[in-house]
């Protein structure tokens, strides 16, 4: 099914969290001089203007990041998000948000390298225009996952791979999983990304079975729940499955998860943190 389009979804609740938890692990990527692989299976069309009709038709990004972007109590974790944010609409005026591709792009250093994959015919037209002139960046209308056999190990032995996909099918959340389990056996030092939504609880078990059952070790969970669980709201929360994470993450999220429920949840809303899997 190609019937997904993020622009619609652009800057919400459920975009800060994935996108301060792509910055920060960036971040801790760079600091080290060795190069990295970066892989995007899902990248969607990289960046989008919120002033479009798509992000206008739902104002979804008015209960996410329009509520955080000027504000001066940031804790010290989000502020490079929030910096990128502010670098892309200067003024007062929220015009343009970037996708995970522009984000890691944004932290590229000379002998980084970028693939990103993106299905939907429209998204990929827009993501090849947008990176066209990068060279380490390379845009394909191709199955990411599929990549991953490819492109693992990288040849620098560093590397992230995001995986972001539109979730219209129940499969989806354990093709997400597969995706890192097969990812993991030829390369279990990477550092590997899962996006979910929380929609109904039993795929969030699902997945999180499915990982303490592999051979996976050190895995985060990170979530963000905006709303109580419950079938009849549509996605109700949002989270993050990392393997391998940099070593501050959770210490980061500690202070960061708490501050996201107070400025964009309610009475209701609730954050958790796990280390699902030891090291």
């Amino acid at each position: 099914m190609l019937s997904y389009r993020h622009a619609f979804h652009a800057g919400n609740f459920a975009d800060v969290l994935k996108h301060a938890v792509l910055h920060l692990t960036m971040e801790h990527m760079v600091r080290k001089d060795k190069a990295m692989t970066c892989i995007d299976t899902h990248a969607g069309a990289g960046m989008y203007r919120l002033q479009g009709d798509h992000a206008q038709k739902t104002g979804e990004y008015q209960e996410g990041i329009a509520k955080l972007w000027q504000r001066d109590d940031l804790p010290e974790a989000l502020q490079p998000y929030i910096d990128h944010i502010k670098q892309l609409n200067p003024g007062n005026t929220l015009k343009t948000y970037p996708g995970s591709p522009a984000i890691t792009q944004s932290w590229l250093r000379r002998d980084d390298n970028l693939y990103l994959y993106e299905l939907h015919p429209n998204d990929h037209k827009l993501l090849n225009r947008q990176f066209e002139r990068r060279k380490k960046v390379r845009v394909a209308q191709s199955d990411g996952y599929h990549a991953l056999k490819a492109l693992l190990p990288p040849p620098s032995r560093r590397g992230i791979v995001l995986i972001d996909p539109p979730y219209e099918l129940k499969t989806d959340y354990q093709q997400a999983i597969k995706a890192i389990q097969n990812g993991y056996q030829r390369f279990s030092t990477g550092t590997y990304m899962v996006w979910y939504p929380v929609v109904k609880r039993g795929f969030i078990d699902d997945m999180v079975k499915q990982i303490q059952r592999s051979q996976m070790r050190n895995v985060l969970q990170i979530e963000l729940c905006i709303q109580p669980d419950n079938n009849e709201f549509g996605m109700t929360g949002t989270g993050m499955l990392v393997v391998n994470p940099p070593w501050k993450l959770k210490q980061q999220m500690e202070e960061v998860l708490p501050y996201l429920v107070k400025h964009l949840g309610t009475a209701d809303s609730s954050f958790s943190l796990k280390q699902l899997v030891e090291e």
